[in-house]
């Protein structure tokens, strides 16, 4: 396990307040009481419950481009049929990961493709749970072009807790299975608009592990066809 970068800046900072706060309650406070240790331990306590936030565990992923594997950690909230209007602009189906404070929060390519859009949206901080969170709520959305000439959609969502989305995806960039392409931190929600028929592996309540889960299989698509009749 290591800690992601994202966290250094702000683990660093919080390591060194804290320590200038310890350093300073031993030169003021003499005798130093239970009272200044309990602070101590607090202090410090919080600190190792925020870099816990941003550890990365190692795993072995799961690699094979004819599967979506799970582009977050989290539970299963929402599986249901929409029109995706952003990008797709056709009936998809929409499989929302939801984040606790307590998962990992780094963000993972589901499958292989090319990254052909990104976009990041102003929005509120309802709890990442609410289905219209995925429209209301502070956003970012991949879209991708798939190896089988399929598209798919990606999004980013914020939570209430959750206030800085980070995304690493740039347009026109080759986008490879399990890489990472983003960071929420402390929570949320990761959506997924995946083709009509997709045959999923999930149900609602399922635990998924970023890099290792199965969300569903791929479909065979437009290249695959022209392939196999060649």
């Amino acid at each position: 396990m290591y800690i992601h970068k994202e966290g250094y800046r702000l683990l660093g900072s919080t390591f060194l307040i804290f320590t200038a706060i310890t350093v300073l309650m031993a030169f003021l406070c003499r005798p130093f009481g239970i009272v200044n240790w309990i602070l101590v331990v607090l202090l410090y306590g919080f600190w190792l419950a925020m870099a816990s936030f941003f550890r990365i565990p190692r795993r072995q992923f799961t690699e094979d481009a004819t599967l979506y594997i799970a582009p977050a950690d989290g539970t299963i909230c929402n599986i249901e049929q929409v029109f995706e209007k952003e990008y797709l602009n056709c009936d998809s189906l929409m499989v929302s990961i939801f984040m606790n404070v307590d998962d990992v929060h780094v963000n993972r390519y589901p499958t292989n493709g090319m990254v052909e859009y990104t976009n990041h949206h102003k929005g509120n901080y309802f709890v990442a749970s609410y289905p219209k969170s995925s429209l209301l709520n502070e956003r970012t959305s991949i879209g991708m072009m798939l190896d089988n000439g399929q598209r798919l959609l990606l999004r980013q969502v914020a939570g209430a807790v959750a206030r800085r989305i980070v995304c690493y995806a740039k347009e026109g960039e080759r986008a490879k299975q399990n890489d990472e392409l983003g960071f929420i931190k402390f929570g949320s929600r990761v959506d997924l608009y995946l083709p009509l028929g997709t045959e999923l592996n999930v149900k609602l309540n399922d635990k998924v592990k970023n890099g290792i889960s199965v969300i569903g299989r791929l479909q065979k698509g437009a290249s695959d066809i022209q392939q196999s009749s060649n």
